[in-house]
């Protein structure tokens, strides 16, 4: 066995998982693992900013900042969690500044913000700058500033080393299991304390803006392990994909003065939402396009409508949208400086995961018991800080302010009284098992049409719009799909750099993540947020005002639901108007 030992092993290298070592690095053994070269992190793919009240272009407060996400979350939000991120989104910026990213700045040397959907001055009245920004390239500057960061603070890192198991014992997280990809030997990671900072599952879905690696690994190993699944039903579709493509571009474009067009040449979000227009947040956008080509005005009688930038100027486009506009270029041949570009919506964020409370600590049930040892950061986790649909700049405070809790918790309350849960017995003996029985399987089908139909099942029948019938048909899809990866076979046996092996292993992670997700959209007969039904159209407070936790069951397709409250309090569910 290939052991390793450290006081805290943390399980992805991107935002989350870097700021939790930046809280850890100067008084105990850190190590990071990551299936991707650190700078690769799908945090990186993030554009338009991160959302912080500092009030350098115009009044602004932590309070109206934290309304706005408890209104975006449609009112699922944890309201603990919304003032946690609010409040402390402030000096968390400020400690990315003083680390040296390079923000845009005002004129007289502050931190340039700019308008962002959702995002409103005293509690809803109008769109209020509160994006902290670098060009278009936000999420890059964070990753790479947090990457210098962390080889200057001797942080060390385990690259191209996919995360299989996580291990516990003596009622405590005690480990996780990972293959070497160069060669697919195994190595036991023994900890006082696991970080998981693994990101989300878009993937699942055919038309998406994230990256191939973005495959639920986090969320299928924990749900395997007993873990419930919070708000899996809560996905979010970014409005403006690349048509066909689905790379994203960011809101920062609508943010800056750019709008959507339907055929008729109609700025067609004034209608949907006469304060916010095009700034609206992202579930309601989506539907709006959604509707538009529904009701037949689509671009051409297609199912895209256009984004247009053109006015804003040839000098501005480049200073504030250079790479969303170069994508524009590359992949669809449109010149934004003159031409409209198309666009649909994406499949974009996981508002759901593993269930965590403020400090970043993973809870297995109702009562939010805590597992000890085991903390959960990013996109992977759901402290609910998102609830049912999350804002625009938000996923990137997310990141820096619950990494941040989560390794400062573990600095100075675990750590200090934690000692080394013991292995489990053979603790690697699931994950070989899994490796050398798909390296062993000599018949079988290829991984390739389940992968594929699993994305268009996805995408056509748990996307924008949902309904009874289109979940129980994607149900019973998973199920088939799940009985034919179990005979899955391997074209490539070999030992170095085995990607299909590790793309096959992605996609079982996937079809788990897809189950907790149709489970909760079936069970959930309302809707709000992300979750949108066309056969139950009004939100339900009485009966769905509440947290889905799916548990892992031997059924297939039959997760065990359970649910909890959401924490309410100080703003109470009112109607959602923009």
């Amino acid at each position: 066995m290939n052991y390793h030992k450290f006081d805290v092993v943390i399980v992805g290298a991107g935002g989350a998982g870097l700021m939790s070592a930046m809280q850890l690095a100067h008084n105990s053994s850190i190590a990071v693992i990551s299936k991707l070269y650190p700078t690769r992190s799908h945090t990186g793919a993030a554009q338009g900013g991160v959302a912080a009240a500092l009030g350098n272009q115009e009044e602004d407060h932590w309070k109206w900042h934290m309304f706005d996400t408890v209104k975006g979350g449609d009112y699922l939000t944890d309201q603990d969690a919304a003032e946690v991120l609010a409040r402390e989104a402030i000096d968390a910026v400020y400690d990315l500044e003083h680390w040296g990213l390079p923000f845009n700045r005002t004129p007289d040397g502050k931190i340039d913000q700019r308008r962002f959907g959702g995002h409103t001055r005293n509690f809803g009245e109008g769109p209020v700058r509160r994006s902290c920004y670098a060009a278009d390239r936000t999420g890059h500057m964070i990753l790479q500033t947090m990457y210098q960061q962390s080889v200057k603070n001797q942080v060390n890192f385990f690259n191209e080393y996919m995360m299989l198991d996580v291990l516990f014992n003596d009622g405590q997280a005690c480990g996780v299991v990972a293959m070497n990809l160069r060669d697919t030997s195994i190595h036991v990671f023994h900890a006082k304390a696991i970080v998981f900072a693994t990101g989300g599952y878009g993937r699942a879905w055919r038309i998406t803006s994230n990256a191939l690696a973005c495959t639920g690994d986090g969320m299928a190993v924990a749900y395997r392990r007993g873990i419930p699944l919070e708000d899996m039903e809560m996905y979010q579709f970014h409005p403006t994909g690349l048509y066909k493509v689905g790379i994203l571009l960011s809101e920062a474009a609508r943010g800056e003065g750019a709008y959507l067009l339907n055929s008729e040449g109609e700025r067609f979000c004034i209608r949907y939402a006469p304060t916010m227009q095009e700034l609206a947040p992202r579930d309601m956008v989506s539907r709006f396009i959604y509707q538009e080509v529904a009701e037949g005005r689509g671009i051409d009688g297609k199912d895209y409508v256009y984004l247009s930038v053109a006015h804003l100027g040839k000098e501005r486009i480049d200073e504030k949208l250079p790479d969303i506009t170069d994508f524009a270029r590359t992949y669809l041949g449109v010149e934004p400086y003159y031409e409209p570009v198309p666009i649909q919506p994406t499949a974009h964020y996981a508002m759901g995961g593993i269930p965590t409370d403020i400090e970043g600590r993973v809870v297995v049930d109702e009562q939010n018991t805590v597992m000890p040892g085991f903390y959960a950061a990013g996109e992977v986790a759901c402290v609910s800080v998102h609830g049912a649909n999350r804002l625009g700049t938000n996923s990137l405070v997310d990141l820096i302010v619950f990494g941040r809790r989560a390794g400062k918790h573990i600095a100075s309350k675990w750590l200090p009284e934690a000692d080394y849960a013991p292995l489990p017995n053979d603790p690697d003996g699931r994950a070989r098992e899994q490796v050398e029985s798909l390296l062993g399987r000599t018949r079988g089908e290829g991984q390739d049409a389940i992968r594929k139909e699993l994305r268009d099942m996805m995408m056509d029948k748990v996307g924008v719009i949902r309904s009874e019938q289109s979940l129980t048909e994607a149900r019973a899809k998973l199920v088939e799909l799940r009985e034919r990866y179990d005979g899955v076979r391997l074209m490539d046996t070999s030992h170095t750099f085995n990607t299909e092996l590790m793309e096959v292993i992605e996609l079982g992670n996937l079809l788990d993540c897809a189950e907790a997700t149709i489970a909760g959209a079936l069970a959930r007969r309302e809707s709000r947020g992300g979750h949108y039904r066309n056969d139950y159209e009004a939100r339900d407070d009485v009966n769905f005002l509440r947290h889905t936790l799916a548990y892992h069951t031997d059924q297939v397709g039959e997760p065990e639901l359970r649910y909890k409250p959401v924490v309410i309090t100080e703003f109470q569910p009112k109607e959602r108007k923009y």
